[in-house]
């Protein structure tokens, strides 16, 4: 089992213990995500840790959208709810690089690759995606991507 996954583990049963109802819920719906993710192929597997990572990384995004989608519609109350399950997701995540850091991982990845032109957003974006290894979010990295090839 990978560590992310027991730390997840632990860290649910001591938030049950704790009487902690959103920690508890918002882990246990976070497990059942690894847990779905491990079933998903041809055959049962563990997750490695960058892959248990992913996963949390893509369920909170869905909290962020949930929570934008709620405000938007005036449910205030269900948005505050959606906002913290992603709050409490984001311990598990690696600290998000700043604007300034991510174009320097951009430009880095760029110059590395010799990307120029709007033929090569694919091959530069992989490469940039590679650079950033999952501390930014894929819109920013494309967006980042996009303004230094000029495009």
């Amino acid at each position: 089992m990978s560590t992310l996954k027991d730390r997840l583990t632990a860290d649910m049963r001591a938030a049950l213990k704790a009487r902690d109802e959103l920690t508890t819920s918002t882990l246990r719906m976070a497990l059942a995500a690894v847990g779905t993710a491990e079933v998903s192929g041809k055959a049962k597997r563990e997750l490695t840790d960058d892959e248990v990572l992913a996963v949390l990384t893509k369920e909170a995004k869905k909290r962020r959208e949930a929570a934008t989608a709620f405000s938007d519609a005036g449910r205030a109350e269900q948005a505050a709810k959606e906002t913290a399950e992603g709050d409490v997701l984001e311990r598990y995540l690696p600290k998000q690089l700043s604007d300034s850091e991510l174009a320097e991982l951009v430009s880095g990845a760029l110059a590395a690759g010799g990307f120029t032109g709007k033929a090569q957003m694919g091959p530069a974006m992989k490469a940039a995606q590679a650079a950033v290894a999952g501390r930014a979010e894929g819109g920013r990295v494309a967006a980042e991507v996009r303004r230094q090839l000029g495009l």
